[in-house]
């Protein structure tokens, strides 16, 4: 199992420049986990760019994975993540996650790219 990152799958559904490199880890739903806070962050960043359709068929695809919601153990984790770690609250949900699934983070987030289950994908110059 892996985690998709916010950027990533924002690059993959606008056809940004790193789309390709996402592609083959978006392509096998049954393998992707979702945090509930990626489908939130997919959401408000496609409907404030794009559309309100594009973001609703968005979080629509998304729910064809494996969607975890954020409970009391992975709050507390969380938290804990960002105070020891300094990292804002979405990537210390979506560490969590990881860590409580034992899966990799596939992300071009700059803030995450030093966890050690990171694979980092760097954006372009």
């Amino acid at each position: 199992m892996i985690i998709v990152d916010s950027c990533g799958w924002l690059e993959w559904f606008t056809d940004g420049e790193l789309a390709d490199k996402y592609k083959d880890y978006l392509a096998d739903q049954d393998k992707l986990l979702i945090p509930a806070i990626i489908v939130y962050e997919v959401y408000k960043v496609l409907k404030r760019e794009t559309s309100e359709e594009k973001a609703l068929l968005a979080a629509g695809y998304m729910k064809n994975s494996s969607v975890i919601s954020l409970d009391e153990t992975l709050a507390l984790a969380a938290a804990d993540i960002a105070l020891q770690e300094k990292l804002a609250m979405a990537d210390a949900i979506i560490v969590a996650v990881s860590r409580a699934h034992n899966c990799r983070i596939i992300s071009s987030d700059s803030d995450l790219k030093n966890q050690p289950n990171v694979k980092y994908i760097p954006q372009g110059k």
